[in-house]
């Protein structure tokens, strides 16, 4: 695994958080008009289709899905049924602001996966790195201004997200051992309709369980499928595809460490949507966030 951040696994690793903030406002925009669970399945089938025509090959004979697939089954699980999922419940049930903040903690839960389950070591400039990357993130909740966070409460759908970012930390980890035992080799398509495939099963089977159990319905819209489509092409099949390399390339631990820019483009994003100017805090949060990155990336420089 190459450890040296080049510019071009920097952009890699920055697309993901930029459109996993579009996917955060515009999810929480259609919660009332999709249940959350089928929202997800609905995702991916599109994506899915999508990806069909690209990487059909992996359903031959000796592509490697059938012989591995129950490692594919378990990454579909994690960074599709799951992960995705409870995002989507988490955008139902509670505020934006907090989900931000709890999947903010992503950098920690990687350090700690990584520690407990596949044997890795954390740093003392790790510590810091998340630590630097984290107070960024308070600036952007703040606005700059502390008191802000002591109004914060933390309900049901706060739980989902922390489940949901710890999910995501063991699904980043697994996509590091996917080499070691027989990665589908043909190109980025059929690797990830390889998960699809299995993550469209799972979110299926979970959204059979939300219309059985709950009084699911769908206001249908031109808008609602545009969101769909957007939801299916960019934070789908482009972000798993740029995050999937950046990972391969650096390792989940500091791979983390760029998903602390999703709350820093989502509140941008929240800004030019109401019209508002960019803040001074903004600029001060970028520089804090950018600084645990570089920061957790000389740690892995100088092991």
């Amino acid at each position: 695994m190459n450890q040296k951040i080049t510019p071009s696994t920097v952009l890699l690793l920055v697309i993901p958080p930029f459109l996993w903030a579009g996917n955060a406002v515009l999810g929480r925009i259609v919660s009332d008009l999709v249940p959350p669970i089928t929202l997800n399945f609905l995702r991916w089938a599109i994506a899915f289709v999508i990806l069909l025509p690209i990487g059909y090959s992996v359903f031959r004979r000796g592509s490697g899905l059938w012989a591995n697939r129950k490692r594919y089954a378990l990454l579909g699980l994690l960074g599709i049924g799951l992960y995705n999922t409870l995002q989507y419940m988490a955008l139902h049930t509670s505020t934006p602001i907090n989900v931000t903040l709890v999947g903010a903690s992503m950098p920690i839960w990687m350090l700690l996966v990584g520690l407990l389950f596949f044997g890795t070591r954390i740093a003392g400039w790790q510590l810091a790195g998340a630590a630097l990357s984290m107070t960024g993130v308070l600036v952007v909740l703040s606005h700059g201004q502390w008191q802000q966070l002591l109004a914060l409460r933390f309900v049901a759908g706060d739980v989902f997200m922390i489940i949901a970012t710890i999910v995501w930390a063991f699904y980043s980890w697994l996509l590091t051992r996917a080499g070691e035992s027989g990665q589908i080799r043909s190109n980025w398509a059929t690797m990830l309709l390889a998960q699809i495939s299995f993550g469209v099963l799972w979110s299926g089977a979970f959204s059979v369980g939300e219309w059985a159990l709950t009084d699911a319905h769908i206001h249908w819209s031109w808008g609602l499928a545009a969101a769909l489509l957007y939801f299916a092409v960019g934070p789908a099949i482009v972000a798993f595809r740029c995050w999937g390399a950046g990972v391969q390339r650096v390792g989940p631990t500091i791979a983390g460490f760029f998903s602390n820019l999703t709350p820093l483009f989502a509140a941008m994003m929240s800004s030019a949507f109401l019209g508002e100017t960019p803040h001074p805090y903004h600029a001060v949060a970028f520089l804090f966030i950018v600084g645990g990155i570089v920061l957790s990336s000389r740690s892995r420089a100088v092991s």
